[in-house]
Parts: structure tokens; C-alpha cells; sequence
């Protein structure tokens, strides 16, 4: 007996597997867990983030341990955003004798947002991913991912129609390589610029008109939100790499419009 610990317990896990093969990625899934990530304005936001955590498992090991996955997380729970991520990466390959290890972080992100005309405040959440891989040779790829709610009007119904148009709501996904840092509130806002109209939380009536017309007056097919924003990210030197998706939630369809654009060429098939 050595600190409470039974030293003659059997360790299942340490014991020696013999199928002869590796395995990719295991670990821990799904778990819920309260961080603190950097805000742009408020220097530092509390919210509650479901987190994925893996490492590589060698060909001769019959399993990893779960818990330590855990213990990383408390270790780093008072700050875990990208410049923690390098960091984060590499106690996990040390603490479980990994070669490779790999993390997603996905969150709700709050942005105090005024409406256009009244300036009413609300609060916009938008759903934000940190992802982070370290490979054998210790080298690490991080994305910062965004998930942005626009409106888009049709131009093709404005351009037919005698009066109106059909508009809808839908979804941005943005996803970016960077080689310096990069701030959550500069990728919602490159997408909401690019959008007929951004969404707010809080709108009065003189609000209402504004976004109806503004949209109205700026029509973007789903081909013209991604291409915009490509557009924009080839123009920056710090974008190493990128994957923009629109999806409209089409009002007078019951199906969805679709764009992506990734800066990668597609391999040959």
C-alpha cells in the first residue's frame, strides 16, 4: 500500500495486446467542462465547452488511461484557448505516452451586439471550435472554426418578382489556418459583412425596417456569401488555409441551399 493505492492491484490497461494493431485515435468524448477563452473586449469569457481529447495507441499496449484525460483538463481549465493549445497537446503525449494526440473544444461564444437604428444591447451566441493536433515529429496544426447565423435574400426572386422577395435565415461555417493569432470576433464579423444582413438578438420596430431594407437592398445567392469571404481571407497574409460553407434554411423550399469553398485543391481521384 503506497498513498492509498493498492500497488498489487492488476493495471488491465498497461498490460501487452497481441492483434499487432495500432490504433488512430482513442480517449475521451463528449465531456462537458466549464473553460475561460480570450474575449477580444472583455479580456477573458467563462462559458461551458464540450471537449474531445484522443491520442495514438501503440500496436503493443492494450489500452490508454481514460481518467488522465481529465486531470489534463483541470490542470488547464483556468485558460484553454489557442495559444494554450501547443501546450495542451504536448502534456497530453507526455502524460499518456502518446506519440500523437489531438483536441476539439467546441463552445457557445457570447458578443454583446446593438441593434442598428435603437442600439438596444443583446447578447449574439455563435458556436465556436478549437481544434489541435501534435504528430510524432511534435509538430502542431490548429483551426479555429466559427459557426455565424446570417440572413440572405434571394436575388434571383427579387430580380423576377413584382413585389418582394424570399429571405431567409442560414448558417455560415468558417474554419481557418493562421500563423499568427486569430480572434473569434474577426472571423464572425468577415462573415456577417459578407452576409445581405447580420442577426441580432434584440430589434425594435425601427431596427426591423433597417435589416429588411438592408438586406433587401444587398441580395447574395449562397455562391456570393462564400465567394466573398474567400475573397477577403485570400487578401490576408495571415490565413494560411480556410474552409468557408453557406447554408441557407430556404423559406419557400423544403430543402437547403449549399456552397463551400476550401483554399486546398481537391486530390485527383
Amino acid at each position: 500500500m503506497r498513498n492509498g493505492f493498492d500497488l498489487t492491484m492488476r493495471d488491465i490497461q498497461n498490460e501487452r495486446d497481441y492483434r499487432h494493431i495500432p490504433i488512430d485515435k482513442v480517449g475521451i468524448k463528449n465531456i462537458r467542462y466549464p473553460i475561460t477563452v480570450l474575449d477580444r473586449r472583455n479580456h477573458t469569457q467563462n462559458t461551458v465547452a464540450n471537449i474531445n481529447m484522443y491520442v495514438d495507441l501503440p500496436h503493443k499496449n492494450r489500452g490508454t488511461h481514460m481518467s488522465r484525460f481529465v486531470e489534463l483538463l483541470h490542470l488547464f481549465r483556468p485558460e484553454i484557448s489557442l495559444k494554450k493549445f501547443s501546450e495542451i497537446l504536448e502534456e497530453m503525449k507526455k502524460h499518456l505516452n502518446a506519440a500523437s494526440a489531438h483536441v476539439e473544444i467546441t463552445f457557445p461564444y457570447f458578443i454583446e451586439k446593438n441593434a442598428p437604428i435603437s442600439f438596444a444591447p443583446g447578447l449574439m451566441d455563435y458556436t465556436c471550435r478549437l481544434i489541435g493536433s501534435s504528430d510524432p515529429e511534435g509538430k502542431t496544426d490548429l483551426v479555429s472554426e466559427v459557426i455565424v447565423p446570417i440572413t440572405s435574400v434571394c436575388p434571383c426572386s427579387k430580380e423576377i418578382s413584382d413585389a418582394g422577395a424570399h429571405n431567409q435565415r442560414g448558417e455560415v461555417r468558417l474554419a481557418v489556418r493562421f500563423r499568427k493569432f486569430v480572434w473569434l470576433e474577426d472571423m464572425i464579423e468577415l462573415v456577417e459583412h459578407s452576409a445581405s444582413c447580420d442577426v441580432f438578438s434584440v430589434l425594435k420596430r425601427v431596427d426591423e425596417k433597417q435589416v429588411t431594407e438592408r438586406g433587401y437592398n444587398n441580395p447574395k445567392f449562397v455562391e456570393d456569401i462564400v465567394r466573398d469571404v474567400a475573397v477577403s481571407l485570400k487578401s490576408d497574409a495571415n490565413i494560411t488555409w480556410f474552409s468557408v460553407s453557406a447554408e441557407n434554411f430556404e423559406s419557400i423550399h423544403n430543402h437547403s441551399a449549399y456552397a463551400h469553398i476550401t483554399s486546398e485543391p481537391t486530390p485527383p481521384r
